[in-house]
């Protein structure tokens, strides 16, 4: 396929977009706001409680580890242009999971549903993990199949998207 209609293609998938991180802030906020406004869906678990600390540092120790990963392979971790990825990261928490980035996100997310006590709070993890896999997750993989070609079907048949 010509260079042009690749760019071409690039362009219009960026379209698609809603940062990753712009998502998460605004399912997290989300499911904040409506964790305070619906009362009737709290609970109150000291043991859940506590269980939010971890979840939490996991998710975020999952995201360092992940971003980590790309600075070593020395290509880029901006989402919103995949295209320029000179590598594909598959070592790592790579090996096990290819969207660690994403599932450190969303682990924050859980950990801090989990620390509102609020059945509501938890909308905001659910959200946010159909979204980033409809609006960046598979738009990222058809820009890395074009990349990476067979290494990167090889290693989606090896590797979940998730867990």
């Amino acid at each position: 396929m010509p260079q042009t209609q690749i760019s071409e293609r690039s362009k219009k998938q960026k379209k698609l977009y809603f940062p990753p991180l712009m998502q998460f802030a605004f399912y997290g906020l989300a499911g904040y706001i409506l964790a305070t406004n619906l009362p009737a869906l709290a609970y109150g678990s000291v043991p859940l409680f506590w269980l939010s600390v971890p979840v939490i540092a996991v998710g975020a120790l999952v995201l360092f580890l992940a971003v980590r990963s790309f600075g070593k392979a020395n290509t880029t971790v901006n989402p919103i242009t995949p295209e320029q990825a000179e590598q594909l990261v598959t070592t790592g928490l790579y090996r096990f999971t290819r969207n660690p980035m994403y599932l450190g996100m969303l682990l924050v997310l859980v950990g801090g549903a989990l620390a509102l006590q609020n059945l509501a709070a938890f909308s905001g993890p659910i959200l946010y993990a159909l979204s980033i896999t409809l609006l960046q997750i598979i738009p990222e993989e058809r820009v890395l199949e074009q990349n990476f070609g067979s290494a990167f079907t090889a290693y989606r048949k090896q590797t979940r998207r998730w867990l």
